[in-house]
């Protein structure tokens, strides 16, 4: 009986630890981390976000979907031209785990071909809709040439919890490496009045800001 439970529990080890990850943060002894923006809805966000960002020298990371940028191509590219990073937030915004192999890059290449067009920037993270992943999904972007890319922190600005709910949970859970999630959809109201003493007070605690990309170059990624 005992052999037959070990053969069994070592099997069903075997499968957990095969189970791929995105990349959550990373492990440096640096104390940076980046400001991560996913946009799939609207053009009154974005502005006051990319304001903030300029006056406070900010580079971020936006996460941007194929028909938001197609619908708005002006705001894409001021991203760009303001110097952030650009990646992806995939095509349309379904869970990309319920779809078959060859479908999900069929959509993370159509995000490409949109983000590359308007943007000229040729993304290569990815933030999948609604961070939905599963082995399947992680293999199709690695062979679409993408990383995906999840967060460590929370703002929970896409709950609109109050101005002061984000700023202090972002203060209270943000950490060297740390990959901070906050959106610029429109549906997200309180992100930019929330923004500038996000950035002050991670700045008071001795962060600096870095792009996703910069950050991968600066530790180990941690799944």
């Amino acid at each position: 009986g005992l052999a037959l439970l070990l053969v069994i529990s070592s099997v069903v080890y075997a499968t957990a630890e095969n189970r791929l990850k995105p990349i959550f943060e990373v492990q440096t002894e640096e104390k940076v981390l980046a400001l991560t923006f996913d946009i799939s809805w609207g053009t009154k966000t974005p502005a006051p976000v990319l304001d903030i960002l300029k006056e406070q020298q900010v580079k971020a990371t936006f996460f941007i979907s194929g028909p938001w940028t197609e619908k708005y191509p002006e705001i894409p590219r001021r991203i760009a031209a303001e110097g952030h990073e650009i990646g992806s937030h995939g095509y349309q915004h379904i869970n990309l785990s319920t779809l078959p192999f060859l479908e999900i890059k069929s959509e993370i290449m159509k995000a490409h071909s949109s983000i590359q067009k308007v943007t000229n920037c040729s993304p290569s993270l990815i933030r999948t809709p609604n961070g939905d992943y599963d082995n399947d999904v992680i293999l199709a972007a690695e062979d679409c040439g993408y990383r995906v890319i999840q967060w460590g922190t929370d703002s929970l600005d896409w709950k609109n919890p109050g101005i002061d709910a984000i700023i202090q949970r972002v203060l209270n859970r943000a950490h060297s490496g740390d990959i901070i999630l906050m959106h610029a959809s429109d549906t997200c109201q309180q992100t930019a009045e929330a923004l500038p003493q996000v950035i002050n007070g991670l700045r008071e605690k001795g962060y600096r800001f870095v792009t996703v990309s910069e950050l991968l170059q600066l530790g180990t990624a941690k799944r």
